[in-house]
């Protein structure tokens, strides 16, 4: 087969066979096929789109281009549960909820991203604790679910290898928004980990991926449908993005969030919201809850015990990270240099957020990546981000930013200023929209 005429095809809107799709993912894999094509490939495909059976032919390849973990031979685990979001805006869910399901009996190997686009990614947050092996191997993964019960680590070379390539070339040729490229994408490294059972945050607004909510649905849909089709049940809720998600955005200042949540220092009424949630679909998916409202209890009862806490703490411990991270956490990270509020040009109320332009004032902070293999400034973002609906003005800026530059701070205000829009009065709206299950 040639790899033109297979980009031609799908370029000009035909239907891949199992096997010209499986061609790919190998040249994906072996590095037979280059960059280019890749990209050309991913291009066509947004354009044209994939049936169903492309979509699971895809994920089925990318699945089998690595290894595939085996989680029966451990009999002492509970059930094999996961969460993944579709990418959002200060969206660090993932830092507090594995902990909350594991403190509840799940077992949470989580395999994370890094950002891609305007969005961050878990695994760069992660990279922001000093010593902590984001990509131990997977002996040393599974040896730490079994201990504390959640491990949230990134793709290794053996795990979904296809995709990890992939990601980073999509990331930089305005390609992520693709519902089909999506679908395999998150499918394929969820598979490969082995679960039980998977929930996802699928997002939309302003900051998400799936801007519309038809897109939202769609891509919710798809994901539920191909993941049951591979024989995994999964649940997706559709969840708002037209804002910040917490008071943070960027990596280190992230991860500092999600320790005042874990440790009750400060709760984001929003951001704690998706985080039950989401908790609780896995807790039911996984059979540890007879219902909803038991297992939001459930949930609840491991945040405030402070036993979720307990158990993030023991994941960084066993990962390399500092034991004392969760007592002192101020020690461990590093301030930015340059610290300075954006006020608004007049006081109002927060009436909207462009949340997209918000995360690209992190990127261009150097928070973010512009080429796959770039790196990433960890102490630089945004705090104190105002919520829609809250009051700002000369005594209340929209947010801090944190930068490493004083030209880097101003232009980084003046992205912030103009994305947020200022009025009256204003209403945030539902945090959790709709809930997709298969019938």
């Amino acid at each position: 087969m040639l790899p033109q005429e297979i980009i031609r095809q799908k370029r000009d809107g035909g239907t891949l066979t199992p096997e010209q799709i499986g061609f790919l993912v190998k040249g994906l894999t072996d590095g037979s096929i280059s960059d280019g094509q890749i990209a050309a490939f991913a291009m066509a495909v947004f354009f044209q789109g994939m049936n169903m059976d492309e979509r699971v032919a895809l994920t089925r390849s990318m699945v089998t281009s690595g290894s595939v973990i085996d989680w029966q031979q451990f009999s002492d685990l509970g059930p094999v549960l996961d969460k993944h979001s579709t990418g959002g805006v200060g969206d660090k869910v993932s830092l507090m909820l594995a902990p909350i399901v594991a403190a509840c009996g799940g077992a949470v190997p989580m395999i994370s991203g890094r950002g891609l686009g305007h969005t961050g990614g878990t695994l760069d947050k992660l990279d922001a604790i000093p010593g902590y092996n984001a990509t131990p191997d997977i002996a040393l993964f599974q040896n730490v679910v079994r201990q504390t019960g959640c491990c949230i680590i990134g793709q290794t070379a053996k795990l979904a290898p296809a995709d990890k390539r992939f990601y980073a070339i999509r990331d930089v040729t305005a390609t992520v928004e693709s519902v089909p490229l999506i679908t395999a994408s998150i499918l394929s490294k969820k598979l490969a980990a082995g679960l039980d059972g998977l929930v996802m945050d699928v997002k939309t607004g302003t900051g998400a991926f799936a801007g519309t909510y038809s897109m939202a649905k769609e891509l919710a849909e798809s994901i539920v449908t191909v993941a049951h089709g591979a024989g995994m049940p999964t649940i997706a809720l559709i969840t708002d993005m037209n804002q910040v998600l917490g008071r943070a955005v960027g990596n280190a200042v992230e991860v500092r969030e999600a320790i005042d949540y874990l440790t009750g220092a400060h709760l984001d009424e929003r951001l704690d919201t998706v985080t039950i949630a989401l908790a609780a679909d896995m807790l039911c998916l996984g059979g540890l809850a007879p219902d909803q409202d038991a297992a939001m209890a459930m949930a609840r009862e491991a945040l405030d015990s402070g036993r979720a806490a307990e158990k993030f703490a023991e994941m960084v411990d066993l990962l390399g990270g500092p034991a004392d991270l969760m007592e002192n956490s101020q020690r461990h990270f590093a301030d930015a240099p340059v610290v300075k509020p954006c006020y608004p040009e007049r006081d109002g109320v927060v009436q909207g957020m462009d949340a997209r332009s918000v995360g690209l004032a992190v990127v261009e902070l150097g928070g973010g990546r512009t080429d796959p293999n770039g790196t990433i400034d960890p102490v630089v973002g945004l705090t104190e981000v105002a919520a829609v609906g809250e009051p700002v003005g000369s005594d209340r800026p929209i947010a801090l930013v944190h930068a490493r530059s004083e030209d880097a701070a101003v232009h980084a205000i003046e992205r912030v200023r103009s994305a947020v829009k200022i009025g009256s009065s204003g209403e945030a709206g539902a945090a959790v929209f709709e809930r997709i299950a298969k019938t």
